[in-house]
């Protein structure tokens, strides 16, 4: 009988700052798990633009390169015809219990439980019902995160205790919420706030797991990867020629060290929850470095729509449409027709701010997806002119949603497996990122699809199978 797996996605974590951090004595239980694995670095073997979690989670689920799957944007997972890890063990009659993973779809409804990442607009919870509560809540916190106010009512607070309190709450994140609470009551530290999501849905996660045994199972979290886009900056000065405000680094200096050690506690009721005999996977896809090419006008930093439906009324949009965000300035919207798309990057790409383009937009068909363009701290005149030449202030149509940007995306990942039946390994051997799914495939005896381009590492290396691929909605 094959041993279960877990695979641990925890995005964009990087090889470097790990083995920094171990070495340190901060992560025992990353160390616990690094020395009874078999270590490789991955390689996403793309560069910018193309060098983007969602880009490479469908490559890890896949085994399939940027050009293989096809998929550019967030939230159109659904759109890659090829099955995912999941869909080929669900057709072996395994039980899957996926949890989070980003970008990600289903062919058929599994054999087992789906909840999506939050920036999800075109896959659903399965059973839909089952999860509604959760991810519409975790949805609307996620999404809207860099709002001071969100339209969650005492009612969905309530809803998703309910849904909290008959799936898994914890003690430990009850009193994870209660010492952020406090903690808050300084004035400071509200960012800390994204782990407590990590920690729910780890319960979540943790009563599925428990209760149905799933052959395969995945857990995806983000919140570190948000810490090292926001705070490389404070946690290494030098290489930037924009220094942090002294003011600032009492708080955030040690914000990345942070996402590491809460991620560590996990790793740690991982490894007392799975025991030796299920096998423990950590992919993180890619990871970070320091962001220094946006130096020269003094940092990066992004934009949000304050209000959409006021926003896309002044740029003149009339038909009907779907607005879905997803991370940063990014956005779908989702219109009845081709021509009415059309007409809306029409509109769009005609505004400006300050004489230059205001919005970036793309058309596939009905859908548009876009975001603002302006990546430089606006000056408090800034004015924006729509298609008719109406002019409103800038500060009326956006909301600085972020800080100056401190981390940038680097193709290295990590993948580790720990399985008893192979011999532990720490000296990291490079992989091709496309290997990973292969390998935790062969892992349940299934060889490599024809259609992917490489196959598992050795020791799960079994007969290739063929496949056709599949067409999805």
């Amino acid at each position: 009988m094959t041993r279960p797996m877990i695979s641990l996605e925890f995005n964009e974590l990087s090889p470097t700052l790990m083995d920094q951090f171990i070495g340190e004595g901060k992560l025992p239980n990353f160390a616990r798990l690094k020395e009874q694995s078999q270590v490789f670095v991955t390689e996403a073997e793309e560069i910018a633009p193309n060098l983007e979690p969602w880009i490479q989670w469908i490559t890890i689920h896949t085994g399939l390169s940027y050009k293989e799957h096809g998929v550019f944007d967030l939230g159109d997972g659904h759109k890659v015809p090829y099955p995912r890890i999941w869909d080929l063990l669900s057709e072996q009659g395994r039980k899957v219990w996926i949890c989070g993973s980003m970008n990600a779809a289903f062919e058929k409804p599994p054999k087992g439980y789906f909840l999506p990442d939050p920036w999800s607009v075109g896959a659903h919870p399965y059973p839909e019902g089952e999860f509604g509560t959760f991810f519409n809540y975790v949805c609307t916190n996620v999404q809207e995160h860099t709002r001071d106010s969100m339209a969650v009512s005492k009612m969905d607070h309530l809803r998703f205790l309910a849904f909290m309190l008959g799936h898994g709450l914890s003690l430990a994140s009850i009193r994870a919420i209660l010492a952020q609470l406090n903690r808050e009551r300084s004035g400071k530290y509200r960012w800390q706030r994204a782990v407590l999501l990590d920690r729910l849905q780890w319960d979540v996660f943790a009563h599925y797991w428990n209760r149905e045994h799933p052959d395969f199972s995945t857990f995806f979290v983000n919140s570190t990867a948000h810490f090292q886009h926001c705070y490389w900056r404070n946690m290494n000065p030098d290489p930037f020629t924009l220094k942090p405000k002294p003011g600032e680094q009492e708080e955030y200096k040690d914000a990345i060290q942070f996402g590491y050690q809460s991620m560590d506690k996990l790793v740690g009721e991982c490894l007392d929850m799975a025991g030796p005999d299920t096998v423990v996977v950590l992919s993180t896809a890619l990871s970070q470095q320091p962001c220094v090419i946006y130096e020269h006008f003094d940092g990066k930093v992004v934009y949000r729509v304050n209000d959409p439906g006021e926003f896309f009324t002044y740029a003149g949009i009339k038909g009907a449409y779907r607005y879905a965000p997803v991370m940063a300035e990014q956005f779908h919207l989702y219109f009845q027709s081709a021509a009415d798309a059309a007409e809306a990057v029409r509109l769009m790409k005609a505004m400006t701010c300050d004489g230059k383009p205001l919005m970036f937009v793309t058309l596939k068909e009905n859908e548009v997806f876009g975001g603002c363009g302006i990546y430089q701290q606006a000056s408090p005149n800034a004015a924006v002119k729509n298609s008719a030449g109406e002019a409103k202030p800038f500060s009326k149509l956006f909301y600085l949603a972020s800080g100056v940007k401190s981390g940038m995306h680097h193709p290295d990942g990590i993948f580790w497996i720990r399985d008893r039946a192979q011999k532990a390994s720490a000296a990291a051997q490079r992989i091709s990122l496309r290997q990973v799914a292969p390998t935790m495939l062969g892992h349940f005896g299934i060889g490599r699809r024809d259609y992917m381009s490489m196959g598992a590492l050795p020791a799960y290396d079994v007969e290739e199978t063929s496949a056709r691929p599949v067409a999805r909605v």
